[in-house]
């Protein structure tokens, strides 16, 4: 594809947002933007007059492997520019390429080619966050909180984001409910301590206590997924809630023989019908108007 006829702009994909070069539209002001773009890559951009993005969501990044790029960057030079917005004269805001820039400075790089883009502090965490989502390997618990601040601070739905990131509603939605794991276990995922099968296993787990000490038994243990989630089922059934059948049982057997009770009463078939809470119903049935007067007087005579 022609990169050159790419467009800029929120809501058509990583792609628009992050394209190589700006759109190319019969107007000047298309033209003058991609001559900017195209002199802030020849001419490149001193890495002093570059500050970090506020809105990056990656805080941890690894050092060895920020190292190895450090040293190729050395040696071939920067392949991908990393992309900034201006803030002023001599002034620039990472937009994205943090690990880019951090490898720079540690390859004692004086200046590094930079696309020049137009945008808003929205647009920014906007850009900054899809970057990071399509191109850095963000652990689950990273991707989740990113896929979380996307839909609060940029107010999305869960399929416009599922859009944004080009991934289905499902795929989402197991991200997010990550997040509602205890923090002792969202850690053990961050710190590739369990998977995110292990953690989607936790999560059948409704008691928070009975969560954590599974996770426990998991890391020390090293028990695979299927393990877990054998252990899942399990406290599940031996949970307060599995009691609740025998409940039931006794209510039946209340209600079996209040019923035989009233089918020799009244002569009849009676069905009664009631749930745990003792809420029901009683049904007499009758063929005829006699039989009908039949039941009546009969209560009657009782009453």
């Amino acid at each position: 594809m022609d990169k050159n006829k790419k467009r800029i702009g929120l809501g058509r994909g990583l792609g628009a947002l992050l394209a190589d070069v700006p759109a190319q539209t019969e107007d000047s002001t298309a033209t003058e933007s991609a001559e900017i773009v195209e002199a802030a890559i020849s001419n490149e951009i001193p890495l002093h007059e570059i500050e970090t993005n506020p809105f990056q969501p990656r805080t941890n990044f690894d050092k060895e492997a920020l190292m190895e790029l450090s040293e190729s960057i050395r040696v071939q030079g920067i392949i991908q520019p990393i992309t900034v917005r201006r803030l002023g004269p001599n002034k620039y805001q990472l937009i994205s390429g943090e690990r880019r820039l951090q490898a720079s400075k540690l390859a004692d790089l004086k200046a590094i080619p930079a696309y020049i883009r137009e945008a808003d502090d929205q647009q920014m965490l906007e850009m900054a966050l899809i970057e990071n989502i399509q191109r850095e390997n963000l652990n689950a618990i990273e991707i989740a909180l990113s896929y979380q601040r996307l839909m609060q601070d940029c107010d999305l739905k869960q399929e416009e984001l599922g859009d944004r990131v080009g991934k289905d509603r499902s795929t989402v939605n197991n991200y997010m409910r990550l997040l509602k794991l205890p923090p002792l276990i969202q850690a053990g995922l961050r710190d590739k301590k369990i998977s995110m099968g292990h953690a989607r296993a936790l999560l059948s787990l409704e008691n928070k206590k009975d969560q954590e000490k599974l996770f426990y038994i998991t890391v020390t243990e090293e028990l695979s997924v299927r393990k877990v989630e054998e252990a899942v089922r399990k406290l599940n059934d031996d949970s307060p809630k599995s009691a609740k059948p025998e409940g039931l049982k006794s209510v039946k057997r209340e209600i079996s023989e209040v019923q035989d009770r009233l089918t020799g009463w009244f002569g009849k078939k009676v069905s009664v019908v009631a749930d745990d809470k003792h809420k029901g119903e009683i049904k007499i049935p009758f063929i005829s108007k006699e039989d009908l007067d039949d039941i009546i007087n009969l209560l009657k005579s009782n009453a």
